[in-house]
């Protein structure tokens, strides 16, 4: 039976790339996204997939439209058997805290850290059911409290450390579900620019193996693209 994955920011990068290598290897996926019709690479993969691809618009910081992504998940399927918190923005210019925009730290964080928490709120009861359930967050190392040794990129080091706090909560919380956060490494990506030394199908390579691997003794805690554990 193919595993059925929730994904969210699918339209580019990792989350893209996550729908490109699942639906590959035969799982059934449900792809979110703020504007699914304009993403070339997510229209090219529904008509590759029709039958095991649904796209979905949502936008992770909408209550209504996370409820109505939710709902429309529910009718298609009993069950999830792993919700992947993929969505994120980064911010703009670093600046000092007598500097930042609060406006922007706030918007991060509707992104980074409540889009997440607005999924797997209401998804949880269908997550629960899944075989193996499992909810991943994509953070990032930058939001390690202990790897911070430069300071700066104030909204998005605090939405990370913020998820993280998300993450090790919620395996607390959930029983019969594997919570587990994970840093992708510096990738090619929009966000991480064209100097990363990773590609981006390096990353999620490395994140499905990963992903694949985790259990009940994983729950909680934050690791690396390869499963290595990192500090929070």
């Amino acid at each position: 039976m193919s595993q059925r994955i929730v994904i969210s920011g699918t339209s580019r990068g990792l989350g893209l790339e996550f729908t490109r290598r699942y639906l590959e290897r035969g799982e059934t996926v449900f792809a979110l996204a703020r504007n699914p019709n304009d993403s070339e690479g997510l229209q090219a993969l529904a008509k590759q997939h029709r039958e095991r691809l649904t796209l979905i618009a949502c936008d992770v910081t909408d209550d209504d439209a996370v409820a109505q992504a939710a709902s429309q998940i529910q009718k298609a399927v009993p069950a999830i058997d792993l919700l992947l918190n993929n969505a994120g923005v980064g911010s703009g210019a670093s600046r000092s805290f007598l500097e930042a925009d609060l406006d922007d730290v706030i918007g991060v964080l509707q992104v980074n850290l409540f889009g997440p928490w607005r999924l797997s709120r209401a998804l949880v009861g269908t997550v629960q059911a899944g075989e193996s359930p499992r909810i991943v967050q994509i953070s990032s190392l930058m939001g390690s409290m202990t790897d911070n040794g430069s300071g700066g990129s104030w909204s998005y080091r605090i939405s990370k450390t913020a998820l993280n706090m998300f993450n090790r909560n919620l395996g607390h919380e959930l029983e019969g579900v594997t919570v587990a956060a994970l840093h992708p490494g510096w990738v090619q990506t929009d966000m991480g620019g064209s100097s990363a030394p990773l590609t981006i199908e390096e990353s999620v390579a490395a994140m499905v193996e990963t992903i694949d691997g985790l259990s009940a003794e994983h729950t909680g805690r934050f690791f690396d693209r390869h499963g290595e554990a990192l500090p929070y």
